[in-house]
């Protein structure tokens, strides 16, 4: 959209709402948008006369407490994080704020006035609108930032030239960085739980981790990460690791790191991905422990090719687990949330065309790409925030983990993604017991291990409706937890730091907001639910293994292993 004017050039956020006078620059931006291309928008701007009437005169009112407000002199004061310091409550910056989350409410409240009958382009038009109100903030911008202009008269103006060496090193990087690069090192300070690989492929090692408890369980658990990002999400510092905490526990733990692939890697296809990933994964695992039945967890899109390798391996007779964990995972894609506004059959098409082997045209879709469309599914939080307080501020990136994780990213095979896009995203196929899925025909009804699944309440990448839903395409005995926060935070919430809280109900009724007004909340961390319900799954205990590996399957490196190094 490189050539369309931004819509806060037709409605200034520092000018009174006229909702008659924003509907033809809307109607203007639209028509120039791609994403609205060989639509027939000009329906969408016949609002009903008495809705723009009631909708102005709402505004008008809230408008004139407003003036008063600032006639007055009183103190303005804001629940919002971006005008929430000291310097905003002054009456000219403060009266800029409020009028501009004034003019941002009621011209969100104009779009759902429009006549638009698809939820789909709604949505999207919802969600382009709401990227440009949070473009136009006043304090993304220097002159209008008072907290910025106060620092840059403090420092002499030394904080806008750090803020200008941060844009220099980000526009380098290709990335909004939102973590001190210098401040983690994997395999030094994340990722150091004791263990070896013990496999290697193209496409993945296999991790196999130093026992951590004086006993263990006799059946191993397989871990499998999402391939979007690095694994050591499941082992970031070693108080919250998932990896330590199942060790402690009495578990045997192996690990897919997932290879950081290349331009030589791009016609790797889902298929792939299951045969020589998850399914290679399971006999390595059964051969070196000597077990036949493992404790399996998958992790978002791990949880999703987790279960379509189990689900192949059913369609030829074997039933390697002997239960499931899926952590914030998607089986049935009819709700995938704000996701949704980014797939359709034109964006598949053009992915399929450029990057998915069409013509023969494989490329990768970039880690970049995807962390910064992630980003920008919550603008304010994480996008120009960070921008704010290292551009305009020159403040040093905070040193946290999971954000070092998060701009840690991977690229993935272009054939792959294009063939999740399609069947799963668009077409939601992996629920139609119909889907050919490596040779075979993928019926995850034939699944029938115990499953626990767990969802996050705020997540905005798998909405915890979906895996709720998700967990019933599976025929075994079912147990649902929610956890609080988001798809980072509400997974990883070790049990050494006693926060936040989630939600258990022993029923399992079809509709999730029934299950969810049954739930109970339990102080604290999901982890112990399911060190409880996964202990009872793990056989008998006794010493733990003498040495990692096998004669077959000796170790080759440390953990982390050499994947996960690779920065692409």
């Amino acid at each position: 959209m490189t050539n369309i004017p931004p819509f806060s050039a037709f409605f200034p956020a520092n000018l009174p709402f006229v909702a008659r006078a924003a509907l033809e620059p809307l109607r203007f931006w639209v028509r120039q948008s791609p994403w609205f291309q060989g639509k027939d928008t000009d329906a969408w701007f016949d609002v009903d006369a008495a809705a723009l009437d009631r909708l102005q005169g709402e505004y008008n009112s809230e408008w004139a407490q407003l003036g008063m407000q600032m006639l007055t002199h009183q103190p303005f004061a804001f629940s919002d994080s971006r005008f929430a310091g000291r310097a905003w409550n002054q009456p000219l910056f403060g009266s800029l704020a409020a009028l501009y989350l004034l003019n941002s409410r009621y011209l969100m409240r104009l779009i759902d006035e429009l006549p638009i009958e698809s939820a789909k382009l709604r949505k999207r038009l919802g969600f382009l609108v709401e990227q440009l109100i949070a473009a136009g903030a006043p304090s993304n911008y220097l002159n209008s930032n008072p907290e910025a202009l106060e620092y840059a008269v403090q420092t002499g103006g030394a904080s806008l030239f750090s803020g200008l060496l941060h844009l220099v090193s980000d526009l380098k990087e290709g990335k909004l960085r939102q973590c001190d690069s210098g401040a983690f090192e994997v395999g030094v300070n994340l990722a150091t739980t004791p263990g070896q690989v013990v496999y290697e492929n193209p496409l993945f090692q296999l991790i196999q981790y130093a026992p951590q408890s004086a006993t263990q369980y006799k059946r191993p658990l397989l871990l499998v990460p999402p391939a979007i990002n690095k694994f050591y999400i499941l082992d970031m510092q070693p108080e919250s690791s998932l990896v330590r905490y199942a060790l402690e526990q009495g578990h045997p733990v192996y690990l897919m790191s997932w290879r950081n692939v290349d331009q030589s890697m791009a016609a790797t296809t889902w298929d792939d991905y299951v045969e020589q990933g998850i399914i290679e994964a399971i006999r390595v695992t059964q051969a070196i422990s000597g077990e036949q039945q493992l404790n399996m967890l998958g992790y978002c899109v791990g949880g999703t090719l987790l279960a379509c390798g189990l689900g192949v391996l059913a369609a030829r007779g074997e039933k390697p687990a002997a239960s499931l964990t899926l952590l914030v995972t998607l089986l049935d894609f009819a709700d995938t949330g704000v996701l949704n506004v980014f797939v359709d059959e034109e964006i598949v098409r053009y992915r399929e065309r450029t990057i998915g082997g069409e013509g023969g045209n494989f490329g990768l879709f970039r880690g970049e790409d995807m962390g910064n469309t992630f980003s920008l599914l919550r603008p304010n939080e994480l996008w120009w925030n960070y921008g704010v307080e290292k551009y305009l501020k020159g403040q040093k990136p905070r040193s946290l983990d999971l954000l070092f994780w998060n701009n840690d990213h991977t690229h993935l095979p272009g054939a792959m993604y294009c063939w999740y896009l399609r069947h799963a995203y668009l077409q939601n196929e992996l629920k139609s017991g119909r889907l050919q899925v490596c040779g075979e025909t993928l019926d995850l009804g034939e699944l029938d291990m115990p499953t626990y699944v767990v969802g996050a309440r705020e997540d905005h990448i798998v909405p915890w409706q979906s895996a709720f839903n998700s967990g019933h395409l599976l025929k075994g005995p079912t147990r649902f937890v929610l956890g609080a926060s988001g798809h980072i935070a509400g997974i990883i919430n070790p049990v050494s730091k006693n926060k936040r809280s989630y939600w258990t109900n022993e029923a399992l009724p079809a509709d999730p907001a029934q299950w969810l007004e049954g739930a109970v909340e339990q102080p604290g961390s999901w982890w112990t639910d399911w060190a409880t319900w996964l202990g009872q799954h793990g056989g008998k205990r006794g010493k733990p293994a003498a040495r990692l590996g096998s004669v077959d399957y000796p170790p080759r490196e440390p953990a982390p292993g050499q994947y996960v190094l690779d920065r692409g």
